[in-house]
């Protein structure tokens, strides 16, 4: 599995550290009893995961964030359009609206984004 690929609970766990961090790590073992209902063991499982892909570092026992969000999200996207389409962004546009028309707005926007790369 690749570093910016994770499972449905990784991400749900990715999301209350993004959410709530910093945060001591024992603040976040009963986050997650309360919010996920798991033990304190898959906790720091899950977070000893993330840690090794580089989303967070659990500093002198706090849970520090090493990349947003919105930075995972793009490295995620990337990483698709790199496995996917060969790096071909056009491509990958081609065979997502294919699947759903693009709205007037949604193509003003792609065009406003394309003139402001030519810039």
């Amino acid at each position: 599995m690749s570093v910016y690929q994770l499972g449905k609970m990784e991400i749900r766990f990715a999301e209350l550290i993004w959410e709530h961090a910093p945060i001591p790590s024992g603040a976040l073992v009963k986050l997650c009893q309360e919010e996920l209902e798991w033990k304190k063991s898959t906790t720091y499982t899950m977070l000893r995961r993330l840690c090794q892909k580089g989303l967070f570092e659990n500093r002198d026992g706090t849970v520090i964030v090493r990349i947003s969000p919105e930075e995972f999200r793009a490295r995620q996207s990337k990483q698709f359009v790199e496995e996917t389409f060969d790096g071909s962004l056009p491509r990958f546009l081609a065979a997502f609206a294919s699947q759903k028309k693009l709205s007037q707005e949604e193509i003003q926007e792609l065009q406003q984004w394309i003139d402001q790369m030519d810039e």
